[in-house]
């Protein structure tokens, strides 16, 4: 058996891996137990009792972290000229169409959200296969397929997120960094949780939530106290 690190060693002593914690205390140990060089993210993990391949028990949606997710969001806007004044103007990183759908065909997809207009859907539809792998895909459900491109861009760099439960069951989202302030991580947490638990399918009988956890990007998972948040069960 492996030696423990002098990192591992003082991680094992601020933190026990078979309690359940507060969000409030869970937030305060993230912190504590991490000893990264750089500025690691913060991600929260939700267990759900659905069954994703059933359409109605399919959770998905989108919400605005409070204190934004610590990261600069890349940003793409592929819309017709009259609306490239106003996508520049909200902050876009990227704007145009015909040339950035060129270059996608020819495998850049170096942003981190697409967002368009209902207009050029038809053109952006035919590169479907090469964003959809890779979550770029812009949707009308999640706000990226809209006319008030100005605002969908404010609100991405904002700390706008889509989350997504996978075909496993679970939703992982990276909801700050390190840096951020316990209460901040919390608040965050506290806004992504409530936008979960407010979609509980109708159609689901059992748990919908079985267990929660936040961990930054080297540190083991603490579980989280889920009988603590209300509208859980």
């Amino acid at each position: 058996m492996s030696k423990l690190t002098k990192n591992q060693k003082m991680v094992m002593a601020k933190y026990d891996a078979a309690k359940q914690y507060k969000l409030s205390e869970a937030c305060e140990v993230v912190k504590d137990i991490t000893y990264t060089k750089f500025d690691a993210s913060v991600e929260l993990t939700m267990n759900l009792g659905v069954d994703p391949r059933k359409a109605n028990q399919m959770v998905r949606g989108v919400v605005t972290l409070p204190n934004g997710t610590g990261k600069q969001t890349r940003v793409l806007v592929l819309c017709t000229a009259d609306k490239e004044t106003e996508a520049k103007e909200a902050g876009a990183d990227y704007v145009g169409l015909d040339e950035y759908i060129e270059k996608i065909k020819g495998g850049w997809t170096d942003v981190d959200v697409i967002i368009c207009t209902p207009s050029v859907m038809a053109k952006v539809g035919a590169i479907g296969r090469i964003l959809g792998p890779r979550g770029l895909m812009p949707n009308p459900k999640t706000g990226t397929v809209t006319m008030e491109i100005g605002n969908a861009v404010k609100e991405v760099k904002a700390g706008k997120i889509d989350f997504k439960v996978d075909k496993t069951g679970i939703i992982h989202a990276a909801i700050g960094k390190v840096s951020f302030t316990a209460q901040q991580i919390c608040e965050n947490a506290q806004e992504l949780i409530s936008a979960v638990l407010k979609l509980k399918p109708q159609s689901l009988k059992g748990t919908y939530l079985k267990g929660a956890s936040i961990c930054s990007t080297m540190s083991p998972g603490i579980k989280l106290d889920i009988k603590s948040f209300s509208g859980a069960e």
